[in-house]
């Protein structure tokens, strides 16, 4: 028997019945790592930030001996300099939200598991996901699960989460390919924006990539209050 106490956010991978306890009592079957043996009752490894076994810090490929007493808790220090995200398939919203916000996000509707987990690997990207099997893969060291359904609310957790508010620099990146925008003067854009609009502005974007153009219209309004809104985080951490 091992007994094993999860602390902060770790419990949320738990059913609510093990959630209402303060420690779970586990029967591994022979010396399981502790990897394996947190994630067996449901918290990924990316979601943990330090475990100590009878009193003293391990790694992960530690060994966990018939009796031991086990200590999780929640990664909560945020990623050095400016981080950068791949996410699955099901969080299209999400991405957009971050490269609006700056931040260098991959994204395909057609990413499959094993090329999630390599590119996070390779190119020591974040991976959002809300799929537990591709946090609990071995190669993954960087990656979070938004708790949240709502992608405004995803947003939130990910900026609270990695401390974004005074990393962001909004409406610098192409939400559709995530290339770096690059200021366009009007004459550049004639015939690739709505004429009311050619008539209205004198400042545009316009992305080297995909040629998308971008102006300061009324979505942009609306997306810089949530700007603000993300902003006010800092002030909570």
């Amino acid at each position: 028997m091992v007994t094993v106490r999860l602390h902060g956010r770790l419990k949320d991978f738990l059913s609510p019945e093990k959630r209402a306890q303060e420690t779970l009592q586990v029967t591994p079957l022979g010396s399981p790592s502790v990897k394996d043996l947190i994630e067996s009752l449901g918290p990924p490894h990316p979601e943990v930030d330090g475990v100590r076994v009878n009193a003293e810090p391990v790694g992960f490929a530690h060994r966990v001996a018939p009796g031991s007493f086990v200590e999780a808790w929640p990664a909560l220090q945020p990623v050095e300099g400016m981080p950068r995200f791949v996410l699955d398939v099901g969080l299209g919203r999400l991405s957009g939200f971050l490269r609006m916000l700056g931040f260098d996000t991959l994204w395909r509707n057609d990413f499959a598991d094993d090329e999630l987990a390599r590119i996070s690997s390779t190119e020591h990207r974040v991976v959002l996901t809300r799929d537990i099997g591709v946090l609990k893969r071995g190669e993954v060291v960087l990656g979070y699960f938004p708790r949240a359904a709502d992608p405004v609310e995803q947003l939130v957790e990910v900026v609270r989460r990695y401390g974004l508010g005074a990393r962001m620099k909004p409406f610098s990146r192409c939400i559709a390919c995530n290339a770096n925008l690059s200021p366009a003067e009007p004459h550049e854009v004639t015939g690739r924006v709505p004429e009311g609009v050619a008539e209205r502005h004198s400042h545009f974007q316009q992305c080297p990539d995909c040629r998308r153009v971008f102006w300061a219209g009324s979505h942009q309004e609306r997306m810089q209050a949530l700007v603000d809104r993300l902003r006010a985080l800092e002030s909570e951490r």
